[in-house]
């Protein structure tokens, strides 16, 4: 029998190298059976905080927190209670984003966050994203990354001034312009995307793609059926390789045809 419902694994570790796990992660599923025939929804989240000994982790729970609590109120609720006044999907992201953002600047001053969100409604995936956490739309032809990183050496990629590879080296490569908490003036990203039958959506921190390149990533998580043995997999695979960051990441795995 086809798979009906939205399945998702999650994993995170402190990695070899850190004394401190400052990732904050966050997965939600709401599935119903009744007569209203409310689609399938989802929330998850990433967060890889940044600071002094403990400032990061506080920082990336305080967003991943004040995020979530904004979009169960603003869409979730709504829906359950087919109620039509609600803010559209991505106005209600950017504004939890940005209540986010001002409440990481009041709570954890000398600290911030990336934040890297997908809100799922039925087929559709709504992401939001700051910094250089990732979120991938994995398929049989491969893994794609949606989201872009708000790091100087993408930049410098994209200006043709750095390969990709030599990005992987750069002594400047967990530099970003664009964080949670950093300021008060924020720029959000916010994308839509169709998830195609049995595709997988797949969050994850720097310290995963750091260690296991986008190829090796597609592989594991459409050789496995179960989405938390792709995590497992993905997040030993990343120690085995140094681990020198924190680890984190979710796989949410679409329904079949």
């Amino acid at each position: 029998m086809p798979l009906t419902h939205l399945i998702y694994g999650q994993s995170s570790d402190v990695g070899m190298v850190r004394d401190n796990n400052q990732d904050s992660l966050l997965s939600l599923v709401l599935m119903s059976s009744s007569v209203d025939q409310r689609p399938n929804c989802g929330l998850f989240i990433v967060a890889d905080g940044a600071g002094g000994h403990n400032d990061g982790e506080k920082a990336s729970a305080v967003a991943v927190s004040v995020f979530a609590t904004q979009i169960m109120g603003q869409i979730y609720a709504p829906l359950l209670a087919d109620d039509d006044d609600r803010p559209p999907i991505i106005e209600a992201l950017a504004d939890a984003a940005q209540k986010a953002n001002a409440e990481v600047i009041k709570k954890v001053p000398e600290s911030a966050t990336t934040l890297t969100t997908a809100t799922i409604v039925g087929g559709l995936a709504y992401i939001t994203h700051v910094g250089d956490s990732r979120c991938y739309l994995i398929t049989q032809n491969g893994a794609e990354q949606i989201t872009r990183d708000h790091s100087l050496v993408q930049r410098l990629i994209e200006l043709g001034q750095l390969t990709p590879e030599e990005a992987l080296e750069h002594d400047q490569r967990s530099v970003l312009y664009r964080v949670i908490g950093q300021s008060e003036t924020l720029e959000v990203d916010t994308l839509t995307r169709r998830l195609p039958p049995d595709s997988r959506l797949l969050l994850c921190c720097d310290g995963l793609w750091n260690y296991v390149a986008d190829a090796e990533i597609g592989e594991i998580v459409m050789g496995l059926e179960n989405p938390q043995d792709a995590c497992d997999k993905l997040v030993s695979l990343a120690n085995s390789r140094g681990g020198a960051d924190n680890i984190s990441v979710i796989v949410v795995k679409m329904p079949g045809n």
